[in-house]
């Protein structure tokens, strides 16, 4: 059994705090820039550092649009409908990665229209930093305490009800979900790494990611907590695993009609 006492706080700077989780995500946003600037100099885009920075900024209101919205229509509609402002107060939490994916699809499509570069080019790039992207913020959640994993006897459980920093922590000893899912991200971007070199058709990275995390979100929902306003669906299942497994699918799906189109060529 592991305490977590944990202050989510890294730094008060008069009213202002600085938190490790928008540290993490503000890293990866940092890490994107530079992967980002490498792979595309490495695949020959005819891309600028002024593009990329203007990318990270579509990619970041899309995130944000896409995955608050599919929060508040898809996870806690009824709380939303009744207290409307709540939907800007993003600070509150309430963000969904599937909505998210979304989102940074549709910003990814308008900036390759406006810079008129196949949608494939970037996306095949995006992915990596993406997947180390939530792989940090995932730490992000464990610092927070938030995320948490269902009960357990496991030897390497977390306990958070001696955490004086945070309020309204589960009590019980559960499984760190949040570092599985941080682990599941850095499997994820290893096998984009590795591959990402190899003769490969247009698509190929971009629906490999999805199909990965299609798949791995899957499993690691196994071992998270479900969201307290849902509960269970069917009795057994998260919405995660609902919302993730078609994106397996799908993934799965798109892969081999890509080889498919790429072997008849």
């Amino acid at each position: 059994m592991i305490f977590h006492n944990i202050n989510p706080v890294l730094l008060e700077l008069g009213p202002f705090q600085v938190r490790y989780y928008g540290l993490f995500y503000a890293l990866g946003f940092v890490i994107a820039y530079f992967l980002i600037s490498y792979l595309s100099k490495k695949r020959e885009l005819k891309i600028t550092k002024d593009d990329i920075a203007d990318f990270l900024v579509y990619a970041i209101v899309g995130v944000v649009l896409g995955a608050r919205l599919v929060y508040v229509f898809v996870y806690n509609p009824l709380f939303y409908l009744q207290n409307p402002l709540e939907i800007i107060a993003v600070w509150h939490g309430g963000l969904s990665f599937h909505g998210g994916l979304l989102g940074a699809i549709a910003a990814t499509y308008l900036f390759c229209r406006r810079k008129k570069i196949k949608f494939y080019d970037i996306a095949d790039i995006v992915v990596l930093p993406v997947a180390l992207a939530l792989a940090l913020g995932r730490i992000g959640n464990f610092m927070n305490g938030e995320l948490y994993g269902r009960l357990t006897d496991v030897s390497w459980c977390i306990d958070y009800s001696k955490n004086k920093f945070v309020e309204n922590l589960p009590s019980g000893c559960r499984h760190p979900s949040q570092i599985y899912a941080s682990i599941k991200n850095l499997t994820i971007f290893s096998i984009l790494w590795l591959i990402k070199d190899k003769k490969l058709p247009k698509g190929f990275l971009f629906w490999s990611f999805v199909t990965l995390y299609g798949l791995f979100r899957t499993i690691v929902e196994f071992f998270r907590a479900p969201d307290e306003q849902i509960g269970f669906l069917f009795n057994y299942f998260t919405m995660g695993q609902l919302l993730s497994f078609p994106l397996f699918l799908l993934g799965l799906y798109m892969l081999f009609r890509l080889k498919r189109k790429n072997d008849m060529h």
